[in-house]
């Protein structure tokens, strides 16, 4: 049966630059890409029926996947839904559906993700542990609070 992840966390930063991060493709490339990895954004169509195409590689190995998928629902700096299906892999088969929900908090934004349709071969705990890695990075990324000038 395919799996399930769901995360909480709340980040210091405001949902607007927390959506950004999931709405920017250098962004994207920065904090997604588990440890270990480095990803790349090939393509990105932002908008309901728009798509995204990305790859990640392992620094290791030099081994590299690459996915894709459709957005579904998007609320800007509320909600984003989309889909992910990884390209040419029958070991790693069926869609993903993603879930975030962006909610501003005293602290800042409470983000909710719930990932389902796991395919078998990817042990959930090491989706989780991938999310959570990926989640770390992207503390990172929108915390802080750069001004210029």
């Amino acid at each position: 049966m395919p799996g399930t992840v769901q995360l909480h966390r709340v980040l210091a930063a405001p949902p607007e630059r927390v959506f950004r991060a999931f709405t920017n493709p250098d962004a994207m490339a920065k904090w997604l890409p588990p440890h270990g990895f480095v990803g790349k954004v090939h393509e990105m169509d932002f908008r309901v029926g728009g798509g995204y195409k990305m790859s990640f590689t392992n620094l290791t190995t030099q081994k590299s996947h690459s996915f894709g998928g459709k957005y579904t629902e998007i609320k800007q700096n509320e909600l984003l839904k989309y889909t992910d299906k990884f390209d040419d892999d029958p070991n790693l088969p069926g869609e993903m559906h993603v879930t975030i929900s962006f909610r501003k908090s005293v602290g800042g934004t409470e983000l909710k993700i719930t990932q389902d349709g796991i395919p078998d071969v990817i042990p959930v705990d090491m989706c989780y542990l991938g999310w959570q890695q990926s989640l770390m990075l992207l503390t990172q990324l929108v915390e802080p609070e750069i001004k210029e000038g």
